[in-house]
């Protein structure tokens, strides 16, 4: 697809909100239509990925094309006109999205998060007004974390009534989608101190974006800077986002779900580049006796072991869909444990091999790999920065202390 926007020459410049679309999108009906769907999908955005990355440039057309093909509606209810596809299913999707574009995988993922909160919180007015938004095409960003406090959970952005609406106050950053999302779903206290998601228009007066995400690694998520001045949201999109936490439900588990996705998706993006390099491009080494890199024992072992890993991730990714699957089915404390055990090992296991592979594709591909041209680093530099994301060595505490003590993990959108 061709790219239609880059970022502001001010980088510190005010981002102007992005028009919804004209035409409803699709809704896709079974899982094998959205596997199909973001294959197809996946094959154009691979085509610029590297571009995009090297020059930082917003995939404006691509994000349209991927938000109105239907997958950021898949696990809409169907009792609301949604498919209410498989968590394995959604996983699937953002993998294959991601080994295309990292980028692009990751900027949906609190969208299907919020969904999912949505359909555990809201009250049947609220689910009918705001899934009929997402059925339609509206992209949710998002204006969650914030960048000075002690810990994520730590909020400082809070609202007052006002009557028919709430005033928010406050500033964000780490707001994966904002820049060309349609609504902002912003955390923020009530007055006892709850977390809700005032979900405010992307125009809405005093909602300020600013291009100012700076990192080495997914670098066109499309995140930034959010300044709430005063800005008013309807009661109507204010959603009680504590609800699910305060009480067994799978929401935490679905937001990790699809981080442990993306990572997948990296990795396999990664291994298929060194098959292709070395197949193509890495000489053999002088004492291997053999012609063609490929043909060098050790780089043979090397992949074998590559592949493994990532099969062994995937079948634990898939696994944790399906617990994730049943914990929205019949949200109890053993559902909502088993689900939030199983994205923690599927977290562990994808960010292990996304690290792993993106290393071993240069010692395996050889020096030529780490020319320009190629671009190949951005793999380990989207590795890198995404599974900074919930660090794994406190899942594996979590599984110890589940395994050996019977403790279960804790209610929040980090587990």
């Amino acid at each position: 697809m061709t790219i239609q926007s880059k970022q502001p020459s001010d980088i510190r410049s005010a981002v102007p909100p992005v028009e919804r679309p004209s035409a409803k999108a699709h809704v896709i009906r079974t899982d094998a239509e959205a596997i199909a769907v973001a294959e197809k999908l996946a094959a154009e955005f691979a085509k610029d990925a590297s571009r995009r990355d090297r020059e930082r440039l917003w995939p404006t057309e691509e994000l349209d094309a991927f938000s109105q093909s239907g997958l950021w509606s898949i696990n809409v209810p169907k009792a609301y006109g949604g498919p209410e596809l498989s968590y394995v299913t959604l996983s699937k999707v953002i993998t294959i999205i991601s080994a295309a574009d990292p980028s692009l995988g990751q900027i949906p993922q609190n969208h299907l998060g919020v969904v999912a909160a949505i359909r555990t919180v809201s009250d049947e007015a609220q689910k009918k007004l705001l899934f009929a938004e997402v059925l339609s095409g509206t992209r949710f960003g998002n204006a969650f974390s914030e960048f000075g406090s002690k810990r994520a959970a730590d909020f400082e952005t809070k609202f007052v009534d006002a009557g028919d609406h709430v005033v928010v106050h406050g500033q964000k950053f780490y707001s994966s989608g904002a820049l060309l999302a349609h609504l902002v779903p912003i955390v923020a206290l009530d007055d006892e101190g709850r977390a809700w998601y005032a979900i405010a228009d992307r125009g809405a007066p005093g909602l300020t974006v600013i291009d100012d995400w700076s990192s080495f690694g997914q670098k066109t998520t499309l995140s930034g800077t959010v300044l709430l001045d005063n800005v008013k949201v309807p009661k109507t999109h204010l959603v009680p986002g504590y609800k699910g936490y305060d009480r067994p439900t799978a929401d935490g588990a679905i937001f990790q779900i699809i981080q442990a996705a993306v990572d997948l998706g990296i990795a396999k993006a990664a291994i298929d580049e060194t098959v292709d390099f070395v197949r193509t491009k890495s000489r053999a080494w002088i004492d291997s006796g053999v012609d063609h890199a490929w043909q060098d024992p050790y780089t043979i072992q090397a992949i074998g072991d590559l592949r493994l890993r990532a099969n062994a991730a995937e079948a634990v990714l898939e696994k944790a869909g399906l617990a994730v699957d049943r914990a929205v089915a019949d949200p109890n404390e053993k559902t909502v444990a088993e689900a939030q055990i199983a994205v923690a090992e599927s977290k562990i296991l994808t960010t292990e091999i996304a690290i792993n592979a993106t290393n071993k594709l240069f010692e395996l591909a050889g020096t030529r790999s780490t020319l320009a041209e190629h671009n190949l680093d951005r793999h380990w530099r989207n590795a890198r920065t995404h599974t900074l994301h919930d660090p794994v060595r406190w899942k594996y505490a979590i599984l110890g202390n589940y395994y050996l003590n019977d403790v279960n993990p804790p209610f929040h959108a980090w587990s």
